[in-house]
């Protein structure tokens, strides 16, 4: 049986892939089981933002697992005070906590502040509220699908966690309007990017630490996949000069190979957490620690947020300049960029697929949107080919739809 074979008969089928079997990695490139090379323009959603093996992160991976991988938080690790200690100077935040997966920092992030709530706003037992997004993703957990607005999400998943209000994004003057005395706390990306790259207007998030500040709500920002330099700042709320309480960080923290998250904020909200009111026993382990602080160093000795501001720029101004009727708009900000696609002509499935036949692997989300996001350490030339090859695509497509 073939790869793919094998997947479909013992795989639960919860995901559509590309017909590409991967076998090796190298920078920004992928090859497949027959030799055929391909350039990322997906990143694995920003979790390989450094590019496929990188000799630092690989070198730091393979020294610690040499010495011990995991300990769990029972006992003190000679590497994870150092990964805390770079992660909040970054960030700016007083404290961290460690966990793996994204959503296990959404997970915390939503602990943290409805105890913040009950303990220190002086909530009613039970009576926190969080105020968060239409077309938002924060993870696919049973609390966290439950407040999301795609019913794909929600279906067959009920009964869900009471507790969350939902208002449309980028509206702030409906987000402080939803604010009650029983609001703990606001929970929005950003940039909306499984929604398909979607930027709020201008002073949005200004609009919204305002109202978080004048009615006592902590404002924590998902910025797992906005974060971490792939908008051309080391975190996108930079871009409105703003600060929030809390964020949650992951993806492109694990250096493309394992899963490392962490929610920071600040000390009176992370201190609401006491011994056993929280833990995980991967979270925060001696390799992913040594894992994540050496993504850190790289993205700062690389200078990846410049890199991602200039080549971003250069991805946008390009698809700005291509005029083809299956283009509806281009958004985006630093190497991240969602290309609208109309949907009476053609789909974003379609032209992904296009794409791999030109060599040039990406995602579709919500049927006609087209991601664009390589890995942050790409060349001018690379990206100006991988564009090249995007707009054959598009024109392919144009001839077969006329």
């Amino acid at each position: 049986m073939t790869a793919s074979d094998l997947e479909n008969r013992y795989g639960a089928h919860n995901y559509k892939p590309l017909e590409v079997v991967i076998a090796r990695g190298d920078g920004v490139w992928l090859w497949d089981t027959e030799g055929r090379r391909y350039l990322d323009c997906m990143s694995a959603y920003s979790a390989v933002s450094l590019g496929h093996g990188h000799p630092r992160i690989l070198k730091a991976l393979t020294e610690q697992a040499q010495k011990v991988a995991v300990i769990s938080r029972a006992f003190r690790s000679d590497v994870l005070g150092q990964f805390l200690e770079t992660l909040c100077q970054r960030s700016g935040f007083d404290m961290a906590l460690p966990m793996n997966s994204g959503a296990e920092a959404v997970e915390t992030a939503i602990k943290a502040a409805r105890r913040w709530g009950y303990d220190i706003k002086g909530i009613a037992a039970d009576k926190a509220e969080i105020i968060v997004a239409d077309n938002n993703f924060h993870g696919r957990t049973t609390t966290i699908v439950g407040f999301s607005s795609d019913a794909d999400y929600r279906r067959g998943f009920g009964p869900f966690t009471p507790g969350f209000r939902s208002v449309p994004f980028g509206n702030a003057k409906a987000l402080e309007q939803a604010i009650t005395p029983e609001t703990a706390a606001v929970l929005i990306e950003p940039i909306q990017g499984e929604a398909g790259i979607i930027l709020p207007p201008p002073g949005y998030l200004r609009a919204v630490r305002a109202a978080c500040d004048k009615h006592n709500v902590l404002l924590i920002l998902d910025e797992i996949q906005s974060g971490l330099c792939r908008t051309g700042r080391w975190f996108a709320f930079e871009h409105e000069g703003i600060r929030p309480d809390g964020m949650t960080l992951g993806k492109a923290l694990g250096g493309g190979v394992l899963p490392v998250s962490a929610f920071v904020a600040r000390r009176e909200v992370m201190e609401v957490f006491t011994p056993g009111s929280h833990g995980s026993t991967f979270g925060g382990n001696s390799l992913a620690a040594a894992v994540g602080l050496e993504a850190l160093r790289v993205m700062a000795d690389e200078q990846l947020a410049d890199q991602s501001a200039h080549l971003g720029q250069r991805m946008l101004d390009r698809l700005n300049r291509i005029r083809s009727p299956l283009i509806r708009e281009v958004r985006g900000r630093g190497l991240w960029v969602g290309v609208e696609l109309d949907g009476n002509l053609t789909s974003g499935r379609r032209m992904v697929e296009e794409m791999m036949r030109l060599g040039v692997l990406s995602k579709e989300t919500h049927e006609t949107v087209v991601r664009l996001a390589p890995p942050l350490v790409i060349t001018e030339s690379e990206l100006d080919w991988g564009l090249d090859q995007f707009e054959d695509a598009l024109h392919r497509l144009e001839r077969s739809a006329a």
